[in-house]
């Protein structure tokens, strides 16, 4: 919508309209030098403006796939009064900011670091998004990232002899996940060209392509080592990457995000993560990033 169309839905002049998008009060972006506002985002904003915010009972994290994320989720729900709900479902990094930019997630989980260790490729996809001004950037953990095969295979398997990699039957990501990037950069590194690999199956999260490969519907594939070793698979690490929380401005303050944040800094949380394998805790809950 335009100012014009903001102002007159919301029953204010457009002078107000223009201070409340240049102050980030209202969710807006520019485009050619003129504020345009996306209608379910206006319509999301007035909800969480009634009664200290009617959605507040809720919060919806989407994204990356994580086994240590998930089982907080479930602990946080399990502790609560059943008159709130926090759900959880993998979709992938990119379509998970697309949920979050079109209103329909409030949290999105994302690795999308380059393997130098640097969040530059991170800040430039966020930046993709019109609506990135409202977001901030907030660390999460660090996790290893690296290939699964089956125990039995592990002996064959040989960073110096890549022509084991070619026969193997490989699962892919869906396009726009961070472990199928994460892929795709550590063979170009091998000198190994993905289209000379048999890819048999396409999975859309981390316990999906495990669960392939320990069915022996195929035979390696890309993913954190905490979903490695619950599926009793053998793990090769290749790097340690960062697991974000991507969310709006408003949002990093609602009581369940400041929960999850708090109760990753416990100790019992460090015990399950040692518990899981490939996890290291440090700075949860820090701002790495405003939008800017």
């Amino acid at each position: 919508m335009s100012t014009k169309q903001v102002a007159d839905y919301l029953d204010l002049n457009e002078k107000k309209v223009y201070s409340m998008a240049s102050h980030r009060i209202l969710p807006a972006t520019k485009v050619t030098g003129k504020w345009l506002f996306p209608k379910v985002l206006i319509d999301r904003w007035l909800m969480d403006s009634c009664h200290s915010g009617m959605l507040s009972d809720r919060m919806h994290i989407t994204g990356s796939d994580d086994p240590l994320l998930s089982m907080l989720v479930a602990q946080l729900m399990s502790k609560g009064n059943h008159q709130e709900i926090i759900s959880y479902s993998a979709t992938g990094s990119t379509l998970g900011l697309e949920l979050l930019s079109r209103g329909y997630a409030d949290v999105c989980s994302i690795h999308w670091e380059s393997q130098q260790g640097n969040r530059d490729s991170l800040y430039s996809l966020l930046k993709s998004f019109p609506n990135h001004p409202q977001w901030v950037l907030v660390s999460g953990f660090e996790r290893q990232q690296g290939l699964m095969v089956r125990q039995e295979m592990a002996s064959l398997f040989d960073d110096k002899a890549k022509s084991s990699l070619q026969p193997l039957r490989w699962v892919s990501r869906q396009k726009g996940a961070g472990s199928q990037r994460h892929l795709e950069h550590w063979l170009m590194q091998q000198d190994v060209n993905p289209n000379e690999l048999l890819f048999s199956a396409t999975a859309q999260s981390e316990r999906e392509l495990a669960g392939y490969i320990a069915r022996r519907n195929a035979d390696i594939g890309f993913g954190c080592q905490a979903v490695a070793v619950e599926s009793g698979l053998h793990f090769i690490p290749k790097l340690t990457e960062s697991f974000d929380f991507v969310m709006s401005q408003s949002i990093f303050f609602r009581r369940q995000l400041q929960a999850l944040l708090e109760l990753l800094k416990q100790p019992q949380t460090a015990q399950l993560a040692n518990m899981l394998t490939g996890y290291q805790l440090g700075e949860s809950g820090k701002i790495i990033w405003n939008g800017q």
